[in-house]
Order: structure tokens, then sequence, then C-alpha cells
């Protein structure tokens, strides 16, 4: 079933309207018809089973079948604060690290950044890529992408266990320090920090330590800058429970 995150205030009272851009596409490019279901999901970590009753060219309306919980939301919640990459890596980033479960992105300017900062054609190109990445991985709720900040705020603004895969670490491994963290956190909040193509530099590294995030070693192979945070999101998750079926909430 079709899945589509829509603003909150156009479900009311049991029934949904759609207007927008969202009508063609279900008109036009899903030839959806009335007596078709669709689920809804309002970003409130509930999902609605809708049954078509209208569409038509400027509108679309249904009635509210059931309501659920989103199961495929994790519990865990993990903030990454990814230094801004070039090309398209950055939103490689974005999609497949929504695909799991991230519940936030903070995109971050470092030394050795060689992308710019975006402007607010890329950012809404990014939020549609984070909702359409949460629609297909079946998510009750969008991650939250901020606005980009510099590597000191960044630092400061962490909250949680703040971790910092560095290939310079050499002696505390991400599995040990998971494993230390899960006999005491119950619902865990995560911020982990990924440097741009060219790594942090030694001072931001500094900076890190200064502010309590952890550097620690993802083994001894070397990962790009848009591998590293989907593989610590990925192992911090599997350890926290979130990737098998008894973990769906």
């Amino acid at each position: 079933m079709h899945r589509f995150f829509l603003p909150a205030d156009w479900l009311a009272e049991g029934t949904v309207t759609i207007t927008g851009t969202l009508v063609h596409q279900l008109r036009h490019v899903l030839r959806l018809g009335t007596g078709d279901r669709i689920t809804v999901l309002d970003n409130s970590g509930w999902e609605h089973e809708v049954e078509l009753q209208k569409v038509g060219s400027s509108k679309v309306e249904g009635r509210v079948i059931s309501k659920s919980l989103a199961v495929a939301e994790p519990g865990t919640k993990i903030t990454l604060y990814q230094a801004l990459l070039k090309g398209s890596n950055f939103e490689f980033v974005l999609q497949k690290c929504t695909e799991i479960g991230v519940a936030g992105f903070v995109p971050v300017i470092c030394e050795r950044c060689v992308a710019g900062e975006p402007d607010g054609k890329r950012l809404s190109r990014w939020r549609n890529i984070i909702i359409e990445a949460a629609e297909q991985s079946r998510r009750g709720k969008l991650p939250v992408l901020h606005n980009p900040i510099s590597f000191t705020r960044a630092c400061r603004s962490a909250s949680g266990i703040s971790l910092l895969p560095w290939e310079g670490e050499k002696t505390r491994s991400i599995g040990d320090v998971l494993r230390d963290y899960h006999q005491t956190e119950k619902i865990p909040k995560f911020s982990i920090f990924i440097g741009p193509e060219g790594g942090l530099s030694p001072h931001e590294v500094d900076i890190a330590q200064s502010c309590g995030i952890m550097p620690v070693s993802l083994g001894a192979r070397i990962l790009r800058a848009e591998t590293a945070g989907l593989v610590t999101a990925a192992v911090t998750l599997y350890e926290f429970g979130e990737m098998n079926n008894s973990s769906a909430r």
C-alpha cells in the first residue's frame, strides 16, 4: 500500500483532504480511484489507512478506515552530525540513514569541507529525499533536517552519548563502547559525528574531545565519508536491538 506523509491538519474527524501536487501523483501517476486505499502519516508516529472516496482534478478526499502506531520507528534516537560532502554524497547519506532509522541530521561545516554551504533550493531537495526515503522504509516520523552549523557549534550542541568515529583511535572500538552503554541505557540517545572527505583536522578532534565527544574505532579499514555514518548508525541500532523483529515499536 502506498504511503504518504501529509500535514497533520489535512486529517480531521476521520477524514482526509489532499490538495497540491500529490493529487496529480495519486490520480495520474499511480492511477488510483474511488475505493482504493493508501496509508497516510501525520509525522506523529501514527499511520492511518485511508479509503479514497473522491478523486478530483484538484482535490482528493478519503475516510480513515483504521489507525495504528508505525512499527518501523526505532526507539533508539540517533542524530547524525555529518560534514558537508561534495556531489550527491550528502544526499546518499540522507537517503540511506533515513531508511535504517536515523532520527535527525545536522549538516556540519568543517575545516576540510570541499562542498559549499547549501542554499534554500538544495535544502528543499534534501527534505524531499528524506520524505521519500521515510515513506519507502515505513517510518512513522520524518527525521529532522537542521540548518548547517560550524563544527564547533555542532560539538557544543550535541546531547546524549556522543561518538566520533576516527581513524586515529586505536584502542577503543565502537563495539566495546556500545556494549558498555547497553548495560545502563534503556532508551539511549546518540550523537554521531562524521568528518568530510579529507577527514577532521587535529584541531577539530581536540575540540570534539573537549566537548565530551568520544573517539571510537570502526576497525582497520578506512571508510569513505559517506559510508562511515551509515555504518556507525547501523551498528548502533543493531546493538540496541533495533534490527530485529522483537524491537518493532
